[in-house]
C-alpha cells in the first residue's frame, strides 16, 4: 500500500517566530489611572500549585501591536464619564435566553451572547429578521443615555465555529477536523471572511472562533473542532482566521464592512486533558503546554486578535479561569496581548472556593469579562460589593474596563447604527451567495482523505447505476454535524438547510446528468440490481461533553455496515463515505470497502463528495491528507506524529490520489476492546444484549425475575426478540396485563450526575408492533427504594421504528438521586396487552436543545 506524507515541518514553534522576527521585548502598560477607592479587605487571589505556575520568562515574547494614543486618549475620556455600576456592568456578558434588552438597559451590561441553544424565538436557531429584532433590541437598550452621561454599546457574541451554523439558511463549512487536512491557508482565510459576512447579515459583532485546541486524545468530544494533533498546522491557521474574521490591522478593511471581532479559544490546552476528558486536566510539562498547545496564539495575538477566552480545563489541576501566571504573565506580559479575556459559560465557578455567581479570583487573575450566561444577575451584584469592600480593587476593575473599551472602539461600535439598519444586514445577495457557497464546496473537496482505493475503485463512472445506502446520505444535519443549528446538532430536516445540499443530492446531480441512476436506500435491505455501492455513514451529531468517549472503536447508529460484506460477495463494488468527527477504529469497514474516504463533517455543500467520487472535473483529486493520525486498535490512547511509540493504522499526512497503487490488503480485526470496553457513554443495552454491569429483568407478578434465556416468559409477560438494524439486535416484549414489564438492573450503582447537569436523555428506540399505539410509562431508580422511582409517559407507535428520547433532568427534578442509580429504564404498561420492539438503550446528546419529558 503506497502512502503519501504530507511534507509539514515539524519544527519548534517557538523557534519559528524568534527566526521570523515576531519575538522580541515589549515595554507596553494598558492599566489606566485608578480611581480612589477605600479598600476594606484585601484583593480574593487564587493561588496554582507549584507546577501548574508559569514562568514568563521561558515563553517568547512577542511584540505587541502598538496601541493608538487618539484611542487611548477616548477611553481616559469615556471612564472619567462612568460610573462604579457601569463600569461593573460592563465586565458581564449575559445569555440571550436569560437577559432581556431591559436588563441590558438597567444593568448596563457589555456584552450578550447567544449559546447554542439561545436563539431568539423558539428554537435553538432563527432567521436574519428575528435575529435582527433581538440585536436592535439589545443595542439600542445599551446606547439609551437616560441615566447615565455616556452610554456603551454591547457586543454580541456566538460560536459561528464552522460558519454562522444557527442562522437558517447561512452555508454551513466543513468542521475544523476537516480544514485542518485541507491544510490551505489561503482558502481558510476565505472561509472566516465569509462567516464574517453572513454574520453580519444577522447583525452579530462576534464569533468566538477561532478554535486552536491542538486535540491530543481524539475521545475528546471537541476532537473535530481542533485542526490538527500537529502544532504547526493550527499556527499556520492562526493570523489567516483572524484577518479573515477582521481584516488585517492598519490597513482600511480592518473592521470595516462585513468584518466582525474574533475570539482566539481556548486558552490554554483545552485539547490536551488527561484521556480527552472535556473540562479536564492537562497534566502536562510547561514545555509542552508552551511548545504544542500555544501554537495558534503565536501567530493569533501578532494578527491582531481582539479577544481571547479562557478555557474551562486545568493545567496541572489548576482551573484556567484562575491561573494569572498565564493570563496575564504569559498572555499579556510575554504575548503582547491587549484585547480582553472573556471566560467560557460559567467557567469561573469551577475555580475552588468560587461558584457561578461569586468569583472575584477569576476577575483578579485576568479574566477580563465574565461569560456568566443564567448567573449573571447575581454575579454583577456580588462583582460591585467585591469591589467596593476591596476583594477587587479599582485598579483591577479599571484595568479590565479599558480593555474592553478598547476592543469596541477598535471595532467601531461607537459610531455604528442599529444592527438592522447596517449595510449588511438581512441581505439575500450575501447569505449563501454563489460565492460563498462555491468556496465551501471546495473545502469540502479539499477536505476529503482518501483512505483505501483498491484497485482504482475511484473514480467512479457517473454513468452507471448507483445504489446509495446509509442514512447520512440525505441527512445535512448529520453531514453537518455538532454546533449546527444547535449545540449538540441533531435531528434536523433538510428543509432547514434551504440553501444547503446533501451528498445524495449532489450524487444524484452529477449522476442523472451523465445518463446514469441513482436508487436511493438508506437501511441497504434493497437487492437491486447495481454497479456499484456508495454507503454513507458514520457517527451522530455530538459536541462538547457529551462528544467525550471511552475508547475509539466505531459503532454504527442507524446502518448495519455488516450488509457491506454482502455486497462484496454479489461482486458489487462497495465506496464507503464515513462521516465522524475524529479518526476512529473502522478496521472491519475498511476491509468491506473497495473505497473508503474519511468526509468528516463537510458542511451543507454535499456535492463536494460526489465532485470527488465521480472525478467532476479533469482537474479535480484527493488532495487531503490526515491531520490527525488513524488509530490502529480501538483501545489506543493518544496516538500523535512525533511519539516515541508511534504506531498509527494510517499516519499523520496520509492520504491517497486517484494514481496511487492501493492492493487493498486485510486489516486485522482485533479492536484490543474487551465486552467491558463497550460499556462506554452510557450504553445499557445494545446490539441484543445488555451492557454490564446492567442486567435484562422482566416482571413475574411477585417481583423481578433474570431470565436465562433471551426468550423467557411469566405469568403476563413474554420476552422474545426482534432485527433492527442486524438480526435478533433487540427485544420483543409482550404483556397481557398492565404494570411493571421489564428493566434493567445493576447491584453496583453508578453515578450519573455529570451527565444529568450536562443535559443529556435516556435513548432508546422503539416500535409497536400491533395495530394500536402502545401506551407506556419509563421510568428510572435509584438504591434508596421506591421512593426513589420516577415514570413519565410515552406512546410507542405503531410502524417502523423510531427514536424516544426523555431528559435525564425530568427524573432528577422529580426526587431520583442519579448519583445512585441503579435502574436506568424500566418499562411499564398503562394498557392491559400490548407488544413493542425496544433496542438501543442508551444516553444521548440533546440532539433538538428542549428538555423532553415524555408525552407528559
Amino acid at each position: 500500500m503506497t502512502r503519501k506524507t504530507q511534507k509539514l515541518a515539524s519544527v519548534s514553534i517557538v523557534a519559528t517566530l524568534i527566526s521570523t522576527g515576531l519575538v522580541a521585548c515589549s515595554d507596553r502598560s494598558d492599566a489606566g489611572v485608578a480611581d480612589t477607592f477605600a479598600a476594606a479587605s484585601s484583593p480574593a487571589i487564587y493561588t496554582p500549585p507549584a507546577d501548574a505556575t508559569a514562568d514568563p520568562e521561558v515563553w517568547p515574547e512577542i511584540s505587541p501591536l502598538p496601541l493608538d494614543p487618539a484611542i487611548e486618549a477616548r477611553i481616559d475620556a469615556i471612564m472619567a464619564q462612568m460610573t462604579l455600576e457601569q463600569k461593573v456592568g460592563q465586565t458581564i456578558q449575559a445569555d440571550s435566553g436569560s437577559v432581556t434588552a431591559e436588563d441590558v438597559r438597567n444593568y448596563r451590561l457589555g456584552s450578550v451572547l447567544s449559546g447554542g441553544n439561545s436563539a431568539p424565538g423558539p428554537l435553538a436557531y432563527a432567521d436574519a429578521q428575528t435575529w435582527l429584532d433581538a440585536a436592535d433590541a439589545y443595542f439600542n437598550a445599551s446606547i439609551d443615555p437616560e441615566g447615565v452621561e455616556i452610554a456603551i454599546p454591547i457586543i454580541w457574541g456566538i460560536d459561528a465555529v464552522h460558519g454562522h451554523a444557527n442562522l437558517r439558511g447561512a452555508v454551513v463549512f466543513p468542521h475544523n477536523i476537516g480544514l485542518g487536512a485541507m491544510n490551505n491557508p489561503d482558502l481558510i482565510e476565505d472561509i472566516y471572511r465569509v462567516t464574517a459576512r453572513e454574520l453580519s447579515v444577522s447583525g452579530h459583532d462576534w464569533t468566538f472562533a477561532p478554535t486552536l485546541a491542538v486535540p491530543r486524545d481524539d475521545r475528546w468530544g471537541r476532537t473535530y473542532e481542533g485542526f490538527s494533533e500537529d502544532p504547526a498546522i493550527v499556527a499556520a491557521y492562526g493570523e489567516r482566521i483572524v484577518w479573515g474574521l477582521q481584516g488585517r490591522p492598519g490597513t482600511d478593511e480592518f473592521m470595516s464592512e462585513g468584518r466582525v471581532i474574533s475570539s482566539a479559544k481556548h486558552f490554554l490546552a483545552d485539547g490536551g486533558t488527561l484521556d480527552g476528558r472535556d473540562q479536564g486536566d492537562a497534566r502536562i510539562s510547561e514545555t509542552e503546554l508552551r511548545d504544542v498547545h500555544a501554537a495558534g496564539y503565536y501567530t493569533a495575538i501578532p494578527a491582531g486578535v481582539l479577544t481571547v477566552m479562557a478555557s474551562f480545563s486545568s493545567w496541572n489541576d489548576a482551573r484556567m479561569h484562575g491561573n494569572e501566571s498565564l493570563l496575564e504573565g504569559v498572555l499579556r506580559d510575554r504575548m503582547g496581548f491587549t484585547g480582553f479575556v472573556v471566560g467560557d459559560w460559567n467557567g469561573h465557578g469551577l475555580i475552588p472556593g468560587c461558584v457561578s455567581t461569586d468569583c472575584p479570583e477569576s476577575f483578579n487573575a485576568g479574566v477580563d469579562m465574565f461569560m456568566a450566561p443564567d448567573s449573571w444577575r447575581e454575579l454583577y451584584h456580588n462583582t460591585l460589593a467585591q469591589v467596593q469592600s476591596g476583594e477587587i480593587s479599582m485598579e483591577r476593575l479599571d484595568q479590565a474596563v479599558r480593555r474592553i473599551l478598547r476592543v469596541k472602539i477598535q471595532a467601531g461600535l461607537f459610531e455604528q447604527v442599529a444592527p438592522s439598519e447596517r449595510p449588511l444586514a438581512n441581505s439575500n445577495s450575501v447569505l449563501a451567495a454563489a460565492e460563498h457557497r462555491a468556496i465551501a464546496r471546495q473545502a469540502v473537496r479539499e477536505s476529503l482523505v482518501l483512505l483505501k482505493n483498491a484497485d482504482q475503485t475511484l473514480p467512479l463512472d457517473p454513468g452507471l447505476t448507483v445504489l446509495v445506502v446509509g442514512e447520512g446520505a440525505d441527512h445535512i444535519g448529520k453531514a453537518a454535524g455538532g454546533w449546527t443549528l444547535s449545540w449538540q446538532g441533531g435531528e434536523f430536516p433538510n428543509e432547514e438547510f434551504p440553501a444547503g445540499e446533501s451528498i445524495l443530492a449532489g450524487i444524484r446531480s452529477t449522476v442523472e446528468a451523465a445518463g446514469g441512476q441513482v436508487i436511493f436506500d438508506p437501511e441497504g435491505r434493497s437487492d437491486v440490481a447495481a454497479d456499484a455501492v456508495i454507503a454513507v455513514y458514520g457517527e451522530d451529531p455530538y459536541a462538547e461533553f457529551q462528544g467525550d468517549r471511552d475508547h475509539l472503536d466505531f459503532v454504527s447508529p442507524d446502518f448495519d455496515t455488516e450488509l457491506l460484506e454482502q455486497y462484496q460477495d454479489r461482486n458489487i463494488p462497495v465506496v464507503s463515505i464515513f462521516l465522524s468527527g475524529r479518526p476512529l477504529w473502522t478496521n472491519p469497514e475498511i476491509n468491506d470497502s473497495d473505497a473508503f474516504v474519511a468526509a468528516w463533517l463537510p458542511g451543507t455543500e454535499g456535492g463536494g463528495v460526489a465532485d470527488l467520487i465521480f472525478r467532476s472535473h479533469e482537474d479535480y483529486d484527493f488532495t487531503g491528507r490526515l491531520s490527525y493520525s488513524w488509530p490502529a486498535v480501538a483501545n489506543s490512547g493518544p496516538v500523535n506524529v512525533g511519539d516515541a511509540d508511534y504506531t498509527p493504522l494510517y499516519a499523520y499526512g496520509y492520504g491517497l490520489s486517484y494514481e496511487d497503487t492501493d492492493s487493498g490488503s486485510t486489516l486485522s480485526e482485533e479492536s484490543g476492546l474487551s465486552s467491558d470496553d463497550h460499556n462506554e457513554d452510557g450504553s445499557f443495552y445494545a446490539r441484543g444484549q445488555a451492557i454490564e454491569p446492567w442486567t435484562v429483568q422482566i416482571a413475574d407478578g411477585r417481583g423481578w425475575h433474570t431470565p436465562e434465556e433471551r426468550l423467557a416468559s411469566t405469568d403476563h409477560v413474554a420476552l422474545g426478540v426482534l432485527d433492527r438494524i442486524a438480526q435478533e439486535d433487540s427485544i420483543q416484549l409482550v404483556w397481557s396485563a398492565g404494570g411493571e414489564l421489564l428493566r434493567l438492573h445493576g447491584t453496583d450503582p453508578v453515578d450519573l450526575s455529570r451527565e444529568t447537569n450536562g443535559a443529556m436523555e435516556l435513548s432508546f428506540r422503539a416500535r409497536g408492533v400491533n395495530s394500536q399505539t402502545a401506551r407506556v410509562e419509563i421510568g428510572m431508580g435509584c438504591a434508596s427504594g421506591p421512593e426513589c422511582l420516577h415514570f413519565v409517559p410515552i406512546d410507542i407507535q405503531q410502524g417502523p421504528w423510531s427514536e424516544y428520547r426523555i431528559s435525564l433532568s425530568c427524573f432528577a427534578d422529580a426526587g431520583v438521586d442519579m448519583s445512585q442509580l441503579d435502574t436506568p429504564f424500566i418499562i411499564r404498561a398503562r394498557d392491559e396487552d400490548g407488544e413493542i420492539g425496544i433496542g438501543e438503550i442508551a444516553l444521548g446528546s440533546d440532539i433538538d436543545a428542549m428538555r423532553t419529558c415524555g408525552d407528559e
